[in-house]
């Protein structure tokens, strides 16, 4: 059995959303590829104090600010790589090639450095995922006021939205001026239990009778579930849906009477997910913080995204 080799990867962002990849310098397995910063965690060695580690020898920057992010496994011919992906959105001095090796700012709008290593190529697709997912609720705010907001928050750059309204009458024309908004300021837009959009949310029960992931349209390229135990979660996972959302972190109008997580809940059951995990439960912008230092890709949000 090839042996396991745990990694500390750094996804370091600009404000402008370019990001920094390295190329593996020659003498090394892999040679030429390119990668994600980072390197290997000792033993005993949490993998943050790796992370900082390994991008001050490695390019001679401090780490300042880091969200703990997805963890990878991938099988290579020489060992099993487990890594653990952070998210570097503030540090200090200017990426320098210490080890000889090329590195080169990325935008996911633009063509991306190849050949990429196999265990990198896949984070690519979650970094994509904006940091906000907004739910309608036309229940509670009306029809007209609430496709006016999706409109206003699309045009301040909400790119993630998912129409939930289950059981509303009007619920096939909000389908239909929700995705129009969406192709026109490009965002995309999930139906909760369907029918596809750009994807299909899944209820936590409709979640856990799927086999596998299920197969869309030709226009469907986006699958999520919501999740409230790490059994959920890891079969959201399992079955390759391309995020989660997880619940509730906080008391919600949505769900009252729901066992909440918390915080430390909700960092239990995310930590070492393989896809992006959205927290959800009565949070507002002003929790994205917290929320990604609990280890969630960003925040999913109901009534705090049309205040």
């Amino acid at each position: 059995m090839a042996k396991l080799v745990e990694v500390a990867a750094a996804v370091i962002e600009r404000p402008d959303g370019s990001f920094l990849l390295a190329q593996r310098p020659a003498g090394k397995v892999y040679a030429g590829w390119w990668e994600f910063p980072g390197g290997k965690i000792e033993a005993g060695e949490p993998a943050e104090h790796a992370l900082a580690r390994e991008l001050r020898e490695e390019l001679g920057i401090e780490v300042r600010r880091a969200y703990p992010w997805v963890t990878r496994v991938h099988v290579y011919e020489h060992a099993t790589v487990m890594l653990h992906f952070f998210r570097v959105v503030e540090w200090a001095g200017e990426p320098q090639s210490r080890e000889k090796q090329a590195f080169a700012w990325q935008r996911l709008d633009a063509p991306i450095a190849e050949p990429m290593l196999p265990a990198n190529a896949p984070v690519l697709v979650s970094l994509a995922l904006p940091l906000e997912y907004a739910i309608t609720d036309a229940q509670a705010l009306g029809v007209e006021p609430q496709l006016a907001r999706v409109e206003a928050r699309m045009k301040d750059g909400l790119r993630l939205v998912q129409v939930r309204d289950k059981g509303h009458w009007e619920r096939s024309r909000i389908i239909y001026v929700v995705t129009r908004m969406a192709s026109q300021y490009g965002a995309k837009v999930l139906v909760n239990g369907g029918p596809a959009a750009d994807g299909v949310h899944f209820s936590a029960e409709q979640l856990m009778t799927l086999r596998a992931r299920p197969k869309g349209g030709p226009n469907c390229t986006l699958m999520a579930a919501s999740c409230h135990t790490v059994q959920e979660l890891g079969h959201a996972m399992a079955i390759g849906l391309d995020f989660a959302v997880l619940g509730p972190v906080k008391a919600t109008s949505s769900h009252p009477g729901a066992a909440l997580l918390g915080w430390d809940g909700f960092r239990r059951i995310a930590e070492g997910a393989s896809i992006p995990v959205y927290a959800i439960g009565g949070l507002r912008p002003v929790d994205l913080d917290e929320a990604r230092r609990a280890g969630a890709h960003g925040v999913a949000m109901i009534s705090g995204a049309w205040e």
